[in-house]
């Protein structure tokens, strides 16, 4: 078979294929060539003796450290033929790691409960990234060879088995993968071409535009339509496309989105592309007729970031703006809280505004809780262990009434008692040591003791985040589980609630935010937070769907404190078009 490598600068490359090592040649732009005949493989430069994986890799059965090996995409036998994809509005996404989703902690684990998120009414499972990174727990997102599926999970026909599992009970499976850098351990990138250009806080970054980098560039937009085609994956959910530094005209994003939407229109099933940035900017998700990037969606952290205020009362840090009285208003009216305006976060004005009269809402992602906002916390605490019940159901309701796409962090649904922690299991000692001093010095300056930080490299962080499968059907968790099932069954069985035009939304609240009311149609959500009763003229004829004590007489709601509503009325809000 044919091995090729991508090494401009090498003066001498060869390739080691299981016992036998075989010289390579040059051919155009920097790429060599040799034919031999095995199935392990790894390359030599120059002359170094010591080998190193295929950037392109495939599959690395024994660890990013290790030689790669000869993988056929052809080979599996794929049994979703009538699979013919989902679109994103009206979706809902449920976010899950599969490393601690189940006790095995593998994709064939994770098979045995799809049948629980297709009875949530889940859309598409969001899976955090499953690259080949050092060691064998981690989050993900320190892979270093993009193409090669984590083995510890059960390799490239793990996944596979997983999306045809997914595809045959009618659920979108959605990647999540990490392009703005490499991880701190296996990322030989630089030692082939010029790979990187300059660090960014995560690590190095890519040549996105200097020279040598048109390679670079295929190298990411191969990898991601790779995940597409030959793993069937539906959707692509890009992390922190803002560290993404590309002075080209045409930048990556743009130039990914065109690739992706010929893939789509060959394969005949919908392909989406969802951003994760921080630059609050509507352009990632503007079509590129129109001047933007042509993203389908991106996260929405702001209206995460409102909502977590206005369940928890928490306002230091970047939460301290979303304390005002209105931002949850502002965010379900505007999108973005921070447009164009000022963020005493950063110190200057942030974020450009959404013409909600042009951009549905199902292009951004809302979320009451996602890894980062849990994991990223000093104990990976949970909102449901600070938050009482009530206040969690009333956050879930304007989730799912809301104009965005919902997506849910795994084990939300029932309110899990399971904390979600940071961790990793770096093999190398002092990389080991380095992260966990690190990750205590960090939130030492925010208050934590160190012995209150959940050491990252201890196998017990790991076992402390998996979900626990037998507290759904316990009292507390249960109704939880219910109350989400209900919101989203209501959710698709009333086209109101997923309409995406925000500009057809209408918001009333209460000055100081104690309450509101969501005009969603002929639908009203009334929600109480204050600490007193709230009775608020509705015009309802009925209830829908009630939490609590919440009651409606007299076409009124009756709301005790952390209750809500979701009332008909005979007189519908107009509906926007677009």
């Amino acid at each position: 078979m044919r091995f090729s490598v991508w090494a401009p600068s090498a003066r001498r490359v060869r390739v080691s294929v299981d016992e036998g090592v075989h010289e390579m040649t040059e051919g155009d732009g920097g790429w060599w060539h040799a034919d031999a005949d095995g199935v392990n493989y790894a390359f030599l430069l120059d002359d170094d003796e010591k080998p190193l994986p295929d950037p392109r890799s495939r599959w690395q059965p024994h660890g990013v450290h290790a030689e790669s090996r000869v993988y056929d995409h052809g080979e599996f036998a794929w049994t979703d033929d009538a699979w013919h994809g989902r679109q994103l509005p009206g979706a809902v996404l449920y976010e899950l790691h599969i490393g601690t989703f189940t006790e095995g902690g593998t994709f064939d684990a994770a098979i045995d409960r799809l049948d629980h998120l297709v009875e949530l009414g889940i859309t598409h499972l969001e899976l955090l990234p499953v690259n080949a990174f050092d060691g064998t727990a981690g989050w993900g997102y320190d892979g270093v060879l993009w193409g090669a599926v984590h083995e510890p999970y059960g390799g490239p026909d793990g996944l596979k088995r997983f999306v045809d599992a997914a595809h045959a009970r009618g659920l979108a499976v959605v990647l999540d993968v990490v392009y703005n850098h490499l991880g701190p351990s296996g990322a030989y990138l630089d030692k082939f071409g010029p790979y990187f250009a300059g660090q960014n806080e995560w690590g190095p970054g890519l040549n996105l535009d200097g020279a040598g980098s048109d390679e670079v560039r295929r190298y990411v937009v191969d990898n991601a339509l790779s995940w597409l085609r030959d793993f069937h994956i539906d959707a692509l959910r890009l992390d922190a496309v803002h560290a993404l530094l590309d002075r080209r005209a045409v930048h990556l994003l743009e130039q990914l989105a065109a690739e992706v939407d010929s893939l789509s229109a060959a394969l005949n099933r919908p392909l989406t592309l969802i951003a994760e940035s921080d630059l609050n900017d509507p352009r990632l998700v503007t079509p590129r007729e129109r001047g933007g990037f042509g993203l389908h969606a991106q996260w929405s952290d702001d209206f995460h970031h409102a909502l977590h205020v206005k369940l928890t009362g928490e306002t230091t840090g970047y939460y301290t703006d979303f304390a005002a009285p209105d931002a949850v208003e502002r965010v379900l009216r505007e999108v973005f809280f921070h447009a164009d305006t000022w963020s005493s976060f950063r110190e200057r004005t942030h974020g450009r505004p959404v013409d909600t009269r042009t951009v549905p809402g199902h292009r951004f992602l809302g979320y009451l809780q996602n890894h980062d906002q849990i994991g990223n916390r000093a104990t990976g605490d949970r909102l449901s262990a600070t938050v009482p019940r009530d206040r969690l159901a009333c956050g879930a309701a304007i989730l799912f009434c809301s104009p965005y796409t919902p997506m849910v962090f795994m084990g939300e649904e029932w309110a899990a008692s399971t904390p979600w922690q940071f961790f990793a299991s770096f093999p190398d000692p002092e990389l080991a040591e380095a992260v966990r001093t690190g990750r205590r010095r960090e939130f030492s300056r925010h208050g934590w003791g160190e012995s209150d930080v959940p050491d990252p490299m201890d196998a017990a962080t790991v076992e402390r985040s998996r979900l626990d499968w037998a507290e759904p059907e316990r009292p507390g968790h249960r109704d939880v589980l219910e109350l989400y099932r209900a919101l989203i069954r209501l959710r698709r069985e009333r086209p109101e609630l997923a309409d995406p035009w925000v500009a057809a939304l209408r918001v009333d609240a209460a000055p100081d935010g104690s309450w509101l009311v969501l005009h969603r149609g002929g639908l009203r959500l009334a929600v109480n937070f204050g600490a007193g009763p709230v009775t608020l003229p509705l015009g309802a004829t009925g209830s829908l769907l009630a939490w609590g004590e919440a009651t409606v007489d007299g076409g009124a709601a009756h709301l005790p404190p952390d209750t809500f509503v979701i009332a008909e009325t005979t007189t519908p809000t107009a509906v926007a078009s677009g």
